[in-house]
């Protein structure tokens, strides 16, 4: 039996102490942050797919090009897998989200290159700290893919026998690999095949929303089948406000400690009966997509084959206007454009454009002064707080920077970080001018038509907000209940509203927008559910289910 001299032997040991420490430090590195982007089961999964290119740095090389090259594929495989883990984990960390799941595909599929550069701005903090994870995994393992296992370079050299555990344990981890690669459910987890399934995911959910007509000449034949029935004669004019990324809990009139809303507080003084402010109100959705869905579609389930609130508007004799200061494609195609007139004021691509919300107002003023029609339903779109929201106030608008009030050290007190205490007064100067443009639109409302004519106005949020609430961050919030804390405020200038404390403090959902807006609007039809109008004696509230534990659906 040949043996190896000792210097040989002594570099063979040695060689191979190096290229187990690169399989280790690179497979520790994978794993980390496969880890952080997966649940148990997963991260097995994910490591066990991962394992064969770690493997290779195990196997000895003689050639210093296919040397480099090893390096070179280990490093770019590693790194889809770090950085798959990383970006699920965001989401995770962020969002409680899959990226697979219909709020992220739906976020993506609405989006571009502005809104992407304009979210990291938001969200840069959280951008440096997760690419500085992946610089650092990604000098790890370049440093130590190229420790790989090396071969002697004297061909006439006896070749040492690896130890039969480690020929062992690397044929079995092989073995495991290839039984992976042919399970569908195991090698559809790979990055590769994953993100190019999601990417045509992307494309379908797209194309989808870009060719909505059949689908609106669908609804529209759906309500004239229906044939909804006006119960009121003599004009009348139903104005509906949605804003976006409002929370309740930041607006004086719902008893916040900063006067954001003066002006909606003045007219509810003014008002009295004839306009209520629903105490209690939430989204079933942290995201606007979904929740404008339920709001137009009575929070019916697709399998019920819902009707559109618009489209039986129109069915029943309404002029219908959608006036926005959204750029949005989705929206634009699932729904404005199933009125009459659409005004999509905001031209700027990107849902954190700076277009401030008070362009709108003559908009709405030309439509209240239309005189094509008796009967006028009136959709206003806003951006309301969305972040960010330095841009939703005029420059050098925000009273609530430089004073240390209560609500400043009540954040400092729960110890919340300083820009967070800084994404909090720009939200709250946002809202202090929300507070102008939405009273404007109700005093627009108020003093609209003609002489006895019936005028109702409505006002919610698609969803709340996070600022500071309950955690140190902000931004939209599935995992919070302020994600899905709302405004809600309803006006009329004939039948006084709900006015007692009681009525007014029960609950009210977001998805169950459409019956109370059909009460407005004066329309009977045959799918009817009064149980479910929030101005109707026969309203009985349902807690919604929502993927967040709440205490109480009634504070």
């Amino acid at each position: 039996m040949t043996t190896l001299p000792p210097e040989a032997s002594a570099s063979r040991s040695a060689s191979r102490r190096r290229a187990l420490l690169a399989c280790g430090v690179v497979g520790a590195t994978l794993l980390a942050l496969i880890a952080l982007g997966h649940d148990g089961r997963r991260t097995a999964q994910l490591a066990v797919l991962a394992s064969p290119m770690v493997l290779w740095l195990a196997w000895p090389l003689r050639s210093a090009r296919i040397q480099r090259l090893r390096t070179a594929l280990v490093w770019l495989w590693a790194m889809g897998f770090a950085l798959d883990g990383a970006v699920r984990a965001y989401l995770l960390d962020t969002y409680q989200a899959a990226p697979d799941s219909a709020m992220v595909l739906g976020a993506a599929a609405n989006t571009n290159a502005r809104e992407s550069s304009e979210y990291l701005w938001m969200h840069w903090r959280s951008a440096v700290i997760w690419c500085a994870a992946l610089v650092v995994a990604g000098v790890l393992v370049g440093m130590f893919a190229r420790r790989g296992a090396v071969a002697a370079a004297d061909a006439s050299r006896v070749r040492a026998r690896p130890p039969v555990w480690a020929t062992t344990l690397i044929a079995l981890l092989l073995l495991v690999a290839c039984a992976a690669y042919a399970s569908k459910p195991w090698r559809r987890l790979h990055p590769a095949i994953f993100w190019t399934q999601w990417v045509g995911s992307l494309h379908t959910l797209q194309a989808a929303w870009a060719d909505q007509q059949k689908q609106r000449d669908r609804l529209t034949a759906q309500a004239r089948a229906i044939a909804p029935v006006i119960t009121q004669a003599g004009p009348s004019t139903v104005v509906l406000v949605i804003t976006d990324s409002i929370n309740r809990d930041n607006m004086g009139l719902y008893g916040y400690g900063r006067p954001t809303t003066p002006r909606l507080q003045a007219h509810k003084a003014q008002t009295g009966e004839q306009m209520a402010v629903l105490k209690n109100a939430w989204s079933v959705d942290a995201s606007t997509l979904p929740a404008l869905r339920n709001m137009f579609h009575f929070g019916l389930p697709d399998a019920e084959n819902p009707p559109h609130v618009l489209a039986l508007a129109r069915a029943a004799g309404y002029k219908v206007w959608w006036i926005s200061n959204h750029d949005d494609l989705a929206i634009e195609q699932q729904h404005a454009r199933l009125a009459d007139v659409v005004d999509m004021v905001n031209r700027t691509p990107g849902r954190a454009s700076a277009s401030l919300d008070g362009e709108i107002l003559d908009c709405v003023q030309e439509a209240l002064a239309d005189t094509s029609t008796d009967r006028k339903l009136i959709v206003v779109h806003l951006m309301g707080a969305h972040p960010h929201y330095s841009l939703r106030f005029p420059a050098n608008a925000n009273p609530f920077d430089d004073d240390v009030d209560a609500v400043e050290n009540g954040l400092v007190k729960d110890g919340r970080s300083a820009w967070v205490r800084r994404f909090r007064q720009e939200y709250d100067a946002a809202l202090l001018y929300h507070d102008f443009v939405v009273s404007e639109l109700l005093q627009q409302t108020r003093s609209a038509g003609k002489p006895g004519e019936y005028r109702a106005w409505m006002y919610l949020s698609d969803h709340g907000q996070e600022v500071g609430h309950v955690s140190d961050r902000a931004g939209h919030s599935p995992s919070t209940a302020s994600g899905y804390r709302i405004p809600a405020v309803v006006w009329r200038n004939q039948q006084p509203l709900p006015g007692t404390a009681a009525q007014q403090q029960q609950p009210f959902r977001a998805d169950w927008t459409g019956w109370t807006l059909m009460d407005l609007l004066r329309i009977e039809w045959s799918g009817q559910k009064p149980e479910r109008d929030v101005l109707g004696g026969a309203y009985r509230w349902q807690a919604p289910e929502i993927p967040v534990a709440v205490e109480s659906f009634s504070r």
